[in-house]
């Protein structure tokens, strides 16, 4: 038979203390003596006390749920940054609903939110790519709660918490040009994603200014699959590009392994630039050199943003990105031109054994 769910009076009766003092240690009020919120917590511990929430929104009280509407959690960048929220709302006292939209973005995404409300949740985290004009419109139709934008333009003017597009994407062009590339291919994310096109179109401002139109242009859509055939596009129709700048690390990780598999070394042949720095993506083979997004950080702004007193007149925030070298760029055959000089050198050794 299944056991009786321990109640809030329960709780007080074996703590020793009143129904309300169990609330105020609940709610994390200051007026609670550290003996008596430590007699509390053991009580809930012994009794596996799980406190309603619902129940206590029903009935008026303040909701401690945070909603984080968001894309697939099979891409890496938003997995990460739900797991970071998670992570910042439960320091908190607050827990986490989370919806992922349906291929219909605008009007999933209107869904999802109506669906936290329903859930009596005031504060949402919207972690989806939108122009300004649907940011505003979300904003404008969702007034009677708090929607904080994480994948908008930072000029938007809705409440958001962004990254400098043009940082790290310039910042990517540059360091492969200054070690000698000029034949450059481009993969961007989906031609409807925000975020794509502004680090495209960074990309191509700077490539622009050294006068470098790049030999092709091709939009994924984020995943690694697309990633890889991508690279075989490119392979195809223009096999003269020495240098791949990508839109994401998990379409880096499908053009790596498309390259590895049709023997083109990486980087002594082809240099690879991803964008967002993941987990994983110091672990690549070769370990790739990225666009560092510190989504870690980015998550425990929007958190605290979210849950700060002043939130209304509060200002949007811009976060810096950052280019992180590693092993999977280099100047053009260089590292070839170091091979044959080993080659060279390992045959006049030979020659000189044999005439021992």
């Amino acid at each position: 038979m299944k056991s009786k769910s321990s109640t809030l009076e329960d709780v007080a009766r074996y703590a020793g203390v009143s129904y309300q003092t169990v609330s105020r240690v609940l709610n994390k009020s200051a007026n609670v003596s550290d003996a008596t919120r430590l007699k509390v917590e053991q009580a809930i511990e012994v009794l596996r006390y799980v406190p309603n929430r619902l129940a206590q929104q029903l009935v008026g009280k303040q909701s401690f749920t945070i909603g984080l509407v968001t894309t697939s959690l099979a891409l890496h960048a938003p997995s990460q940054i739900a797991a970071s929220v998670k992570k910042y709302a439960h320091q908190a006292g607050y827990q986490v609903l989370i919806s992922m939209i349906n291929e219909d973005v605008n009007q999933s995404i209107q869904d999802s939110i109506n669906e936290l409300k329903s859930q009596r949740v005031e504060k949402v985290i919207i972690n989806i790519p939108l122009e300004s004009a649907e940011a505003e419109r979300i904003y404008e139709n969702n007034r009677d709660i708090l929607c904080l934008f994480l994948d908008v333009d930072p000029t938007s003017p809705v409440f958001n918490v962004c990254f400098n597009p043009a940082d790290g994407s310039r910042a990517s062009v540059e360091y492969l040009l200054s070690l000698g590339h000029r034949e450059f291919a481009l993969l961007a994310g989906p031609d409807d994603s925000v975020s794509s096109r502004l680090r495209l179109q960074s990309w191509q401002e700077t490539l622009e200014e050294k006068g470098i139109v790049p030999v092709t242009v091709i939009h994924g859509d984020w995943s690694a699959k697309s990633g890889y055939y991508s690279a075989l596009q490119m392979l195809r129709e223009t096999p003269q590009f020495t240098a791949i700048l990508v839109g994401n690390d998990q379409m880096a990780l499908g053009v790596i392994s498309a390259l590895h598999q049709h023997n083109v070394a990486i980087p002594q042949q082809v240099s690879i630039v991803g964008y967002d720095d993941t987990y994983d993506s110091a672990f690549f083979h070769p370990a790739l050199t990225t666009v560092s997004l510190d989504l870690d950080l980015q998550s425990k702004e929007a958190v605290e943003h979210l849950l700060a007193d002043d939130n209304d007149g509060m200002p949007s925030k811009v976060l810096p990105a950052r280019l992180v070298v590693r092993n999977s760029a280099s100047a053009p055959g260089v590292q070839d031109k170091d091979l044959n000089q080993i080659a060279d050198q390992l045959d006049i050794l030979a020659r000189q054994l044999r005439g021992q």
